[in-house]
């Protein structure tokens, strides 16, 4: 059974002065993004790696909720924080590291019971298999307007 998903970007000019949009095909967000907001400060928008450190942290707790669940430890939360960084190699932003950091409250396990589920659910992850393994084949459909 696989299921698809749509989002969209849009941009205008050039990089550093232009600016474009992102939008989810859910209509759930729709938000600004600009050389600033990806590159320097961070302000006037969102960003390609902020978005991905969302979905990373989304895919991560539930894998990882999922697991404890299936092994009878069904958590009463689990909340992940994800920091992606993006830096410049052999002069080309790269995304070099994503730091995920997750707290969880499961009763009926003690830490080094959480910690190896919290381990296998990175390995396990699907955006963490994607990000890690290149596990995605990436297409691409180009139309030229003139």
């Amino acid at each position: 059974m696989a299921t698809t998903r749509t989002s969209n970007a849009h941009w205008n000019g050039d990089l550093k002065s232009g600016g474009g949009e992102v939008s989810l095909g859910s209509g759930e967000y729709s938000g600004a993004y600009t050389f600033v907001s990806r590159f320097e400060s961070g302000e006037g928008g969102t960003n390609p790696e902020e978005l991905i450190a969302a979905s990373h942290a989304a895919c991560y707790s539930m894998a990882l909720s999922n697991m404890l669940a299936q092994d009878g430890n069904a958590p009463d939360s689990i909340k992940t924080d994800a920091t992606v960084t993006l830096d410049t190699v052999d002069g080309a932003p790269t995304v070099t590291k994503i730091e995920l950091r997750t707290v969880g409250k499961v009763p009926g396990l003690d830490e080094d019971g959480f910690r190896a589920k919290a381990e296998e659910a990175k390995a396990g992850c699907p955006i963490s298999r994607l990000l890690e393994g290149g596990s995605a084949e990436i297409t691409l459909d180009v139309t030229f307007e003139s």
